[in-house]
């Protein structure tokens, strides 16, 4: 068969496709620090360079910011149109004195779980975005051509928040424009079974600060007799749950949907062990919503959390005072249809309704978007699936994501493409941390697993 031609030329190159990927990792392509703006363009030269070995047009096009790359590959082709989607910007590495090697500087090491390829953006993102090129290359050596359209879009600002992204995705909405898009930033659930995520939480960031007396005041003269911001702002962040865990914002469940009786049954199959999950950071009791499952909470379900607080004399020693403000942070998960603004509207609301007098409130509203979810009707999903079943020896499960990753919104709302998410990340591969790290399983069962959904879809 073909395709075990092309899963047979991936296992014997291996070695140099791991040599490729740590000749990019080499590049420290650090987005959100200027001082390493001109290895961002390096980075990109690579890739168009790349993609070019792979007898794939490709060009570096400028931004703003970083420059986006972009290559397209059959594009008279009669099947589907795949577009995959990656980064090539990595984190920071501070704090530098935490890695055991030079961050850029990629060893293979082999640990007690096996090998595992070491440096920043082994596994976030470029080891990931490596494995469809590997893929790719080792069905063109085979096949000589690639199976179907294929446009390759890269972007070097996803660690920095993706400045230019929506505005380039919007001016060049026909190029991008395909029927799936396939992102690799994902991982295996649990670090084992092979995984399509259906579902992505949106975000919403408030800050606000509770002001009371003009100064801060003399806790001696004043105790009891005035009002202290911190008091009022420790009402207002117990107020925000109940004692099952709910949220009580106002119409904040606005939107939310259950799960269906499918992903339901298919979740409780997973048997995540909530217990082995909490115990790992040192907890033991699963704290949100009273009535829901443990993958409920983390996947379909919003949340609430105080991410900063403070105020007052917070110095060594003690200072007897009453401050004149109080200060917090407050971050969102948002699923289904909630709408950010309906929400940060009604949090301020609620946090006003909640103010004595003599007290004032001031908001700084930061990042919002909405969730996101991918129906599993269109048969390619079921094809990757089964694909991804073959590859790994377990069967592939639709999961959620508690994160938020923008870019799959992006391309259902500006491009009206489907996307799907697979990835093959582990749980401990430490993710902008010092001592970033792939496992070399992931790298290599990646390019395969590639290779198996390429010959499903096409």
């Amino acid at each position: 068969m073909s395709l075990d031609a092309v899963l047979a030329k991936i296992d014997t190159d291996l070695s140099d496709a791991t040599e490729r990927l740590k000749e990019l990792l080499r590049i420290p392509s650090i987005s959100t620090d200027p001082a390493y703006a001109q290895h961002c363009q390096t980075a990109a030269d690579w890739l168009v360079a790349d993609l070019a070995r792979l007898g794939v047009p490709a060009q570096k096009r400028e931004t703003p910011g970083h420059p986006m790359v972009v290559g397209h590959i059959n594009e008279d082709s009669d099947g589907p149109h795949l577009l995959f989607y990656g980064h090539y910007d990595v984190q920071p590495v501070d704090p530098l004195d935490l890695w055991d090697n030079d961050p850029f500087d990629p060893q293979v090491e082999d640990t007690a779980k096996g090998q595992v390829i070491r440096g920043r953006g082994s596994a976030d993102d470029k080891g990931q975005l490596m494995t469809f090129l590997e893929a790719c290359r080792a069905w063109t050596h085979v096949h000589g051509a690639l199976p179907c359209r294929i446009t390759f879009f890269f972007e070097g600002e996803e660690e920095s928040g993706s400045p230019s992204l929506v505005p380039f995705m919007q001016e060049n909405a026909d190029e991008l424009r395909a029927d799936i898009a396939l992102i690799c930033d994902t991982g295996l659930f649990e670090s084992k079974t092979p995984a399509i995520v259906t579902m992505l939480r949106g975000l919403l960031g408030e800050e606000f600060t509770i002001q009371g007396p003009d100064i801060d005041l003399h806790s001696g003269m004043y105790g009891g007799i005035s009002i202290n911001p911190i008091r009022v702002m420790g009402k207002v962040i117990a107020g925000l749950h109940d004692d099952e865990g709910r949220i009580t914002v106002p119409h904040f469940y606005d939107g939310v949907a259950e799960l269906s009786d499918e992903m339901e049954a298919q979740w409780q199959g997973l048997a995540f062990d909530h217990a082995h999950f909490l115990g790992e950071v040192g907890l033991s009791h699963p704290a949100g919503e009273q009535d829901r499952t443990p993958l409920e909470m983390i996947w379909s379900r919003p949340t609430c959390e105080v991410n900063g607080i403070w105020g007052g004399y917070t110095g060594d020693g003690f200072k007897t005072v009453l401050p004149a403000q109080a200060h917090a942070k407050i971050s969102f998960r948002l699923v289904g249809d909630q709408d950010p603004e309906a929400i940060r509207a009604n949090f301020r609301a609620y946090v006003q309704s909640m103010l004595p007098e003599d007290c004032t409130v001031e908001f700084k509203g930061h990042s919002s978007g909405a969730a996101s979810a991918t129906e599993t009707t269109d048969p390619m999903f079921e094809k990757a699936r089964q694909a991804l079943s073959t590859e790994w020896g377990v069967p592939a499960a639709y999961v959620g994501c508690g994160g938020s990753i923008p870019i799959a919104g992006h391309f259902q709302n500006i491009l009206d493409t489907t996307p799907m998410l697979i990835g093959f990340g582990k749980d401990d591969d430490a993710l902008h941390s010092p001592n970033e790290k792939y496992d070399v399983e992931s790298f290599h069962k990646g390019i395969r697993s590639w290779a198996r959904i390429l010959d499903a879809l096409t």
